[in-house]
């Protein structure tokens, strides 16, 4: 419809010319071939204008031109020519027109979003923390759809190397036809994550999303106290506070910092090595910045007991309840501060400059204390791996994690929480994964056994006999092992068991989570979906698979319980006498 309602005056221009041009060479008599006036037929006036618009030029025909027809075909020539300038300009006007564009780029972004079939997450906002969370999506081979306002990210997002297809378009995600056309009413659509700079405009998309389609989860980003609450009131909406995160890292880094080693592993921060916790000491803190972070941070500190002194401007003395030290954190600042005979400090301000230098001063004054440091920016990842502070808090790299580790994995979050205060727990479970994984990098996946995803152990279980979770990850090369894989969670029902045993019943309709690596993976679907493998898992016994070996195992059975039969008989006199 954009395209006719464009084309509207250059389609007339050339209807009008042409009809023109082909009734007066109707009407114009030229000469036959004895030599008397005869007219050219509309059929043979069209054939003449079309080919003469082509440029190719076919000469006169049926027959010579009069000098009246020749005339009027120059006449014609040139309106033609003037006409199809005018229609050719008017389609590059066209296609350069933005608006035309634009929607040309919506047709066909919610065509290809409605001919997908896999299982998708819908991306709103494209800047570092919607790019490292397509990474990490499509890492984990789950396909994605991409709105951003700005074209320049999605331009940059189209030149991203991906495992999986992904899909951008240029708009505004917190438009209701804009989250149409990304899919958020397909039956496909596992979430919708809001990760754009404005809370406004997060809060619009998590509200739009949940009343286009109730079912939906929506994961949105949110430092605001305000908004926080309005969306934790909506069903089934998760919100992601990275200050929150942060301080909740640092609290379970301080607090359990085997839990902390294993939770960085788990989401995979580069560097981590399992069984090797970060020695965090216990004395006084220096808190540079007192903003969200920073409140944050505090109040973790404060409620362990732990000493924090605050370094920030424009602190309201009547609101804080500890020391404060008035100024920038600079070198004169951070020595007043007392930095000297500090156990930690932490450069949290939201301007990695600032955070980078403070980091500069207190290597020059306290060598030895740890350092916690806050960066902004993603582009800065090399100068903060460049300064070594013992623990960098990313804004944009956290929320991503979380919200990968929320959409591939959700128990993982829920085995943490359960962990935080079980130390000796923790310290098992490490050791099993040590053992059993070892130190590479950790793949994660959920098996829900349902007839869909483990038809074989439905089958199974139908029959009435029991089945382990050791004889489901028994390695089908070795009975007496197991897959290096370690079951974490089972939610069963509206139940989780944290870290069953081998010994646990597998029962229908359980989702169980595993640790292990991508081949252990493959090892353990046919398990599930291969009823000969299963049943060599269970039994020690590889049954014949094909119809011939079948019959054959069936009648040398049968001889041989023929065989008893006979030996049988002839015993039987002997018993008698």
């Amino acid at each position: 419809m954009v395209v006719l309602r464009h084309m509207r005056k250059p389609v007339f221009v050339l209807i009008i010319v042409y009809a023109i041009g082909i009734s007066v060479m109707a009407l114009i008599p030229g000469v036959g071939v004895d030599g008397q006036p005869e007219k050219m037929s509309l059929f043979h006036a069209f054939y003449f204008f079309t080919y003469t618009a082509t440029t190719t030029g076919f000469g006169e025909i049926p027959h010579a031109f009069s000098d009246v027809q020749r005339l009027w075909a120059v006449f014609c020539l040139y309106m033609g020519a003037i006409a199809w300038l005018y229609a050719i300009g008017s389609i590059i006007g066209l296609v350069q027109n933005p608006h035309f564009t634009r929607a040309v780029n919506e047709h066909s972004f919610a065509r290809r979003v409605r001919r997908m079939e896999d299982p998708f997450v819908i991306v709103c906002g494209f800047g570092d923390t919607g790019s490292l969370l397509a990474r990490g999506l499509s890492d984990h081979h789950l396909r994605a759809t991409v709105l951003d306002r700005d074209p320049e990210r999605i331009k940059a997002f189209a030149v991203r190397d991906y495992r999986v297809r992904m899909l951008g378009l240029c708009a505004h995600p917190d438009v209701p036809r804009h989250l149409i056309d990304a899919g958020v009413r397909e039956p496909e659509c596992r979430a919708v994550v809001a990760l754009t700079n404005e809370e406004d405009a997060n809060r619009q998309i998590a509200i739009v999303a949940k009343l286009l389609n109730p079912g939906v989860k929506v994961i949105s980003r949110s430092t605001s106290e305000r908004h926080c609450k309005h969306l934790n009131a909506l069903q089934d909406v998760q919100v992601v506070n990275p200050f929150a995160i942060f301080a909740e890292l640092l609290d379970m880094a301080i607090i359990a910092p085997q839990l902390h080693n294993l939770n960085s592993w788990l989401v995979g921060v580069p560097g981590t090595r399992l069984g090797h916790p970060l020695d965090v000491p216990r004395g006084t803190w220096i808190l540079c910045g007192y903003g969200r972070m920073g409140q944050e941070l505090h109040s973790r500190l404060v409620h362990h007991g732990i000493e924090a002194v605050v370094i920030d401007p424009d602190v309201d003395d009547c609101e804080f309840p500890g020391r404060i030290v008035r100024g920038y954190a600079d070198y004169d600042t951070l020595r007043e501060a007392g930095v000297e005979q500090a156990a930690g400090i932490v450069a949290g301000t939201d301007s990695d400059s600032d955070n980078l230098g403070i980091l500069v001063c207190v290597r020059h004054l306290n060598p030895k204390a740890f350092t916690v440091v806050r960066q902004n920016q993603h582009e800065n990842q090399l100068a903060f791996d460049a300064a070594q502070a013992n623990l960098i808090l990313q804004s944009s790299l956290t929320t991503a994690r979380r919200i990968l580790k929320t959409l591939i994995s959700p128990l993982i979050q829920e085995m943490i929480d359960y962990l935080y205060e079980r130390s000796q727990q923790t310290e098992e479970l490490v050791q099993r994964l040590r053992t059993t994984v070892g130190e590479r990098s950790p793949h994660l996946w959920r098996v829900a056994i349902t007839g869909e995803d483990a038809s074989s152990v439905m089958e199974f279980l139908e029959t009435g006999k029991p089945l382990s979770l050791g004889d489901l990850i028994r390695h089908p090369d070795n009975l007496d092992g197991s897959l290096p894989c370690v079951p974490l969670v089972i939610r069963r029902n509206e139940e989780l068991l944290m870290l069953p045993d081998d010994s646990e019943a597998v029962l229908p309709g359980d989702g169980i989570l595993f640790c292990g690596s991508e081949r252990s993976e493959r090892l353990l679907q046919a398990s599930l979906n291969n009823p000969y493998t299963l049943h060599y898992l269970t039994t020690g016994i590889d049954p014949p698979r094909g119809l011939v070996f079948q019959w054959l195992a069936r009648w040398r059975e049968q001889r041989h319980q023929t065989g008893k039969g006979q030996v049988s008989d002839s015993k039987t006199p002997d018993a008698n006498r």
